[in-house]
C-alpha cells in the first residue's frame, strides 16, 4: 500500500513510524520544511499541497494528522477519490463535520478509521483479553483521570484556538477516555458533566468531568485536565467479582501497568496479578496493523467514524451544558 501522510508533526511521525507492509511515498505539510524533514526518513515525495497528497493516483491510503479543522475535510476529499484514510483522532471539531466524509466513503467504498490508538496499548489489550474471560463479572462502572500540566505559552497554541481546535481537554484527551468507554462498556445514553478553565487564560476548557452512563446504568466517571503538573493516566473498571487498574502509558506518564484485583469467595483482600510493561509503545503500530487488515478484508473499521462521531457528541453535550463555552 503507497501511503501519504497528510500533517507531518510529532503525530504524523509516529504514524509514518508504524507503517509496516507500505510505504510512505509522499509527505503533505503546510510547513514544507517540516514535511521535507519526515520525506528524508523514508525517502517520500514532498508537498505543501493537501489536495494533491488526499486525490493523488499514487496514493492507496491517506493518514490525516492535521489540526483538528482540517482533519474531516482532508478526509472528505480523500474518501472522495477512493482512497482509504486514517483520521486522526478527534476526527473533527463537532459530530457533523464527518457527515460529509461518511457520504464520500460510502459512494467510493473507501475505509476510514479513526486514529483512537489508546485501545491498542498492550494493558488495554490485556485488560479486554480478562475481561472476555468473564471471571470480573458483569461490568458495574469506569474511573478515570487523564491529565497534563501544559508547557510555558500552551495557551498560545492551536489547540487554545476553538476555530481550529473545537475545544480544549474534552477533545483531546478527554476522547480518549470516552472512547475507551464506549468500547468497554457500550453506548453512552446520558450525559452529566462540566467543562471549565481554572488556570490556562484560553477561551477552551483546561478541565473536563464526564458522568455518563449507559442504558442499563453501567456510569464512567471520567477526568480530563492540562492542569495536572504530573503527567498522569488511570483507568480503573469494576466488575462484580473484580477489578481491572491500568496506570501509565509510558514515557513522562510512568511505566505501563495492568493490576488485577480478584474476589475470592470469601472477599477480603483480593487475589492480585500484576502485568508491567516496560517496553517501547506499540499502540500505534498495532493500529496500523488492524486497518492494514480491514482493508485486505474489506471489512468495516472499528473504531470508525461513527465511534468518532458518539464520543463527539458526548463533548458537545457537556459544552453545552458548561455555559462558559456556549
Amino acid at each position: 500500500m503507497r501511503v501519504a501522510i497528510v500533517g507531518c508533526g510529532a503525530v504524523g511521525r509516529k504514524r509514518a513510524g508504524a507503517i509496516s507492509g507500505g510505504v510512505v511515498v509522499m509527505c503533505c505539510d503546510l510547513d514544507f520544511e517540516r514535511a521535507q524533514e519526515l520525506a528524508r526518513s523514508c525517502t517520500a515525495r514532498v508537498t505543501s499541497d493537501w489536495e494533491e497528497a488526499a486525490s493523488s493516483p499514487e496514493i492507496d491510503v491517506v493518514i490525516v494528522s492535521t489540526t483538528h479543522n482540517m482533519l474531516p475535510r482532508v478526509a472528505e476529499l480523500a474518501a472522495a477519490a477512493g482512497k482509504h484514510v486514517l483520521i486522526e483522532k478527534p476526527g473533527a471539531r463537532r459530530a457533523a463535520e464527518l457527515d460529509p466524509v461518511k457520504v464520500a466513503a460510502s459512494r467510493t467504498g473507501a475505509l476510514v478509521r479513526i486514529g483512537f490508538n489508546h485501545r491498542y496499548h498492550r494493558a488495554f489489550r490485556k485488560a479486554r483479553e480478562i475481561l472476555e474471560t468473564g471471571v470480573l463479572g458483569d461490568l458495574m462502572f469506569l474511573r478515570s483521570r487523564y491529565g497534563h500540566g501544559g508547557r510555558i505559552g500552551y495557551d498560545k497554541e492551536w489547540r487554545a484556538n476553538p476555530e481550529i481546535s473545537g475545544g480544549g481537554e474534552g477533545i483531546d484527551q478527554g476522547m480518549h477516555l470516552i472512547d475507551l468507554a464506549r468500547w468497554l462498556l457500550g453506548e453512552i445514553e446520558h450525559v452529566e458533566g462540566h467543562a471549565a478553565t481554572y488556570y490556562w487564560d484560553m477561551p477552551v476548557d483546561d478541565n473536563s468531568f464526564y458522568l455518563l452512563r449507559t442504558a442499563t446504568n453501567q456510569t464512567a466517571f471520567l477526568h480530563a485536565s492540562c492542569t495536572d503538573w504530573k503527567n498522569t493516566f488511570s483507568f480503573e473498571i469494576y466488575g462484580k467479582a473484580g477489578k481491572l487498574e491500568i496506570s501509565g502509558l509510558g514515557g513522562s506518564y510512568g511505566v505501563e501497568r495492568l493490576f488485577h484485583y480478584q474476589m475470592t469467595p470469601t472477599m477480603g483482600p483480593p487475589e492480585t496479578t500484576i502485568y508491567e510493561f516496560p517496553m517501547d509503545d506499540d499502540s500505534w503500530d498495532r493500529e496500523w496493523q488492524a486497518f492494514a487488515e480491514d482493508i485486505r478484508a474489506n471489512r468495516p473499521p472499528n473504531p470508525g467514524i461513527e465511534d468518532a462521531q458518539s464520543a463527539l457528541r458526548v463533548v458537545e453535550e457537556i459544552y453545552r451544558k458548561s455555559t462558559q463555552f456556549i
